[in-house]
This record gives C-alpha cells, structure tokens and sequence, in this order.
C-alpha cells in the first residue's frame, strides 16, 4: 500500500531501498517488500572477432567480468530491452469505472481537436473490455472513422466472435453516422487484410493523415494489453511483431479462424496512444498486475512482450489492481486518496 511505502521512503536509509539497483514493490495490494533490482548490464569490449556461431551471452554484470577488461556501454541491439515507462505517462485510477471514465474523456477531448483542426477525427479501437469504455453519447460520430486495431476473419454480425458485433451492440448503433471501416467477413486472412489495408489507404489525407513515410496517422489509438503481452494479434515471438514490409495491415493465422491487425509502426504512430487495464476476474484475481509490469519496466523486448512496443508512446491508465506489481518508481502515480484512511487524515 502506498501508506506503507510512504514509511519505507521517510524511515529507512536510501542504502537500504536501494541495495544494488532500484528498490522495487513487490505489490501495492499485498504488505510491501522491497527487492533491489538488477544492476545495468554492461559488457567486455573485445577486440577480434568471434568464431562463427558464437552466441554472446546477455547476463554479465560488472561482478562477473574480469578486472582488466575495459567495460563500456554497447549500442542497443534489436534485441535489447527497452527503457521503463516514464512515470508521467502513467495514470492510476482507482477502480474500472475510474479507468473507463478517464478513457473516455479522452476520446471525447482528441475528438473534439480533431474536428476542431481538420474536421475529422480517425479513431482506432480494440475488442474486449475497452469496448465498455465507449458506452457513452457522441456527437462528434459523423465526422469519425473508426478502425479495428485487430479484428478476427469471420462475419461481421458473428455475435460470439466479432469485435463489429459486440461493439455495435455496445456502443455503435447510437453513434449517428459513424463511418467505421470494416472486414468483408471471409475467413481468409491474407485476402482480409489486403482489402483493410485498401479501404485505409483510399481515405483521403484529411480523414486519415499520413506521416512523411506516408503511415498513417490516427488521432487516437486504443489499446489492449493481454496477459502475454499480445496488443491487437501481435504475439509474442511471431514475425508479425517485427514485420519490416511497411504494411499497415497484417494477416496473423496463428489461431483459427485467423485474424487481422495494424503493424506495430501503425499503432505507435498515432497522435495519442492509449492503453487502459482494469478490473479483476475469477481467471484474473488480482487484475493484470504481473503483465502491466512487465509492460512498463520490465527487461523485455517486443518479441518477447509485443506490449513495450507502445512504451515510448503510448499513455498507460489503469486501476489499482492493475498497478499492484509495479515498482517504487511509480509511487507517485497512486494519489494519496486510494490508500486507507489513516494515510490522508481530515484537516
């Protein structure tokens, strides 16, 4: 809890918060625990060239290399991790509703600029429970298009299957005019893809602005994050997650029926790039606790946590659940109002 963290930081010596590294909070739902995290890594230079099929190992520490080695810092590789999220683009709400509401304010704020600037707003929304978070009055809806972030090769009025049929249950049918762009409802992916991919590109530049690469550029992206790190169909360790084709769209088969997603580059691209957690579930008891810190400061790249992808963008809004397992850096995201009331007492 925040309460007892607050006492850790005012009591203890920062020796003792930091023992070889940063201190990390094993949970802000549970008693805190403080464990240091790893050192940087760094490595030997080496000046001849290794054998052929040489793997370098990636665990060294300072600790482990010899002492007439000269260390100096390696140039990130593709396969290095990437940099924790910066705590200012962290957002922690106190429950879903929070979340949602949040969320949704959002929307409503880069719709209203959108419109304001070019009279247009391009919207990229996901399946599951970021749908809920769209139940809500939009007047801005006829001068909007809508996009799939990733969306399965079935029938559009699949109600158990189909993103478009959940959200025109949810949400869509009371968005007056409202151009969403969807699939033609086959079950061949690559053919899915192809057609979506066309259908974004034909947009003219003022409904779908294009970057000096010619990318599109939405004016909000919103995302999921699944326990593995999936955002749209973008699995972990697939070849999708690092595609270099430049497609907008890709065809992803690795489940049945298949499915479409927008690459990477698209999602990042956006003007505004949203990721939202919340909510605990029978399957999920303490919430997406474990993969929102991975997705935030853990040692992962995008193939192996597709998520951290999004991490130099993306705005990442979750609820206390969610954000149980981060570490101490992010303190201060949890405002004082959601600890126990002894924390924050009257005036």
């Amino acid at each position: 809890m925040l309460c007892g963290l607050a006492l850790i930081a005012l009591l203890a010596p920062a020796t003792a918060l930091q023992p070889s590294g940063s201190a990390r909070l094993e949970s802000f739902g549970r008693s805190p625990t403080v464990r240091a995290s790893r050192s940087p890594m760094v490595r030997a230079v080496i000046e001849a060239a290794p054998p052929e099929g040489f793997t370098w190992a990636t665990f060294a520490t300072t600790d482990d290399v010899a002492p007439s080695a000269s260390i100096a810092p390696v140039d990130p590789a593709p396969s290095a991790s990437i940099a924790p999220v910066d705590p200012s683009k962290i957002v922690i709400e106190a429950d879903a509703a929070s979340v949602g509401a949040n969320v949704w304010a959002r929307v409503n704020k880069a719709a209203a600029q959108a419109i304001a600037d070019r009279g247009h707003f391009a919207l990229g929304i996901p399946g599951g429970s970021v749908l809920k978070m769209l139940q809500g009055d939009a007047p801005w809806a006829s001068s909007t298009t809508l996009a799939y972030v990733n969306h399965k090769c079935v029938a559009m009025d699949d109600a158990a299957l189909a993103t478009h049929a959940k959200a025109m249950k949810g949400f869509m049918e009371t968005w007056t005019g409202l151009n969403a762009i969807v699939l033609s409802g086959s079950a061949d992916a690559p053919a899915e893809a192809e057609a979506y991919e066309e259908a974004l590109k034909a947009l003219p530049e003022d409904v779908l602005p294009r970057d000096a690469n010619g990318m599109p550029v939405f004016d909000m992206m919103l995302i999921g994050v699944g326990d593995d790190g999936h955002v749209g169909s973008l699995y972990p360790g697939r070849d999708e997650v690092l595609d270099k084709s430049g497609g907008w769209v890709l065809p992803v088969e690795m489940k049945q029926p298949g499915s479409i997603t927008l690459s990477l580059p698209v999602m990042a691209g956006a003007k505004e790039v949203l990721i939202a957690a919340c909510g605990v579930s029978e399957k999920y008891p303490m919430g997406k606790s474990e993969a929102m810190a991975r997705g935030i400061e853990g040692d992962e790249t995008p193939s192996t946590f597709p998520a951290v992808g999004l991490r130099g963008v993306a705005t990442w809004i979750l609820d206390t659940a969610a954000a149980g397992a981060l570490g101490v850096d992010y303190a201060d995201c949890f405002s004082l109002t959601m600890s126990r009331g002894d924390c924050n007492p009257p005036p």
